[in-house]
């Protein structure tokens, strides 16, 4: 028998027109444009072979960054896309996200409503998706509240809930570190990227972790509801276990990341 390659997720929930994942982290939702690598589109298309088979084609409603874990829902076909992606565009879906980030708050509730655009619009940038506060950018707003307060050796840190009302790129990022909060482990909005042009050149290092402490952006979409009928559709994602490691002070473990490919014969 060849070889099986399996892509590592965890369903959360399944109908005749969608399914629901929780996304490990650094799993990449969809191929880009690299080497061939696993993908959560690849895994879905293989544990829904049959339904392809049958006249399907899946579609990424909600897509989360490379790093960011948590709650992605996936069209079945096009008339779902259609549909669910219209409820996105009215901004009638509700998003929540859990953020590790540095410091404490002063605030236990705050609202942030920072225009944003892409760096590279208003000056130079080396870094092409790097996102920057500007009254030139797009009308964006995310709502935030504190859940946990705690210490470790390295310093401060906070968990908060984030409430995204729009859907801009890297909002939630951009809005944290404009709040002088930025989230563990954020290689582009850590400071002016330097981090992430370095992580580039050289990958993970024992540099980068203590400066940033996590080889991955602390970021998890944690639940997402969306209209069905008289009330809403609710799917939650558990904190994956690195995150939850660092919240509770536990010893971090060497970057390794998230395995994602396992192969049996």
């Amino acid at each position: 028998m060849g070889l099986q390659v399996i892509v590592d997720f965890q369903v959360i929930d399944e109908s005749d027109d969608w399914i629901v994942v929780n996304k490990p982290a650094p799993l990449i939702v969809h191929p880009a444009n690299r080497k061939p690598e696993p993908t959560l589109l690849g895994g879905l298309e293989n544990l829904l072979s049959f339904e392809l088979e049958t006249g399907g084609c899946l579609g990424i409603v909600t897509r989360l960054d490379r790093e960011t874990s948590g709650v992605v829902l996936v069209a079945k076909h096009t008339a779902a896309a259609r549909e669910l992606g219209m409820i996105f565009e009215r901004r009638e879906a509700r998003k929540q996200y859990l953020a590790v980030v540095l410091g404490w708050p002063e605030q236990d509730a705050w609202r942030c409503c920072e225009r944003i655009i892409r760096a590279g619009e208003i000056g130079h940038s080396e870094i092409w998706v790097r996102q920057v506060t500007d009254a030139r950018g797009k009308d964006c707003e995310t709502r935030f509240t504190v859940e946990r307060r705690f210490e470790r050796a390295e310093g401060k840190f906070s968990v908060v809930r984030c409430f995204p009302e729009t859907g801009r790129m890297h909002q939630i990022r951009v809005h944290l570190a404009h709040s002088g909060h930025p989230i563990v482990g954020d290689k582009l909005y850590s400071g002016s990227g330097e981090e992430y042009i370095e992580w580039m050149e050289t990958g993970w290092t024992s540099a980068l972790e203590r400066r940033l402490y996590l080889p991955r952006q602390a970021l998890h979409a944690s639940c997402l509801e969306v209209p069905s009928g008289d009330g809403y559709l609710r799917w939650e994602a558990d904190l994956s276990p690195d995150l939850l490691d660092f919240i509770e002070g536990r010893p971090l473990k060497e970057a390794a990341g998230v395995v994602i490919w396992s192969r049996h014969d």
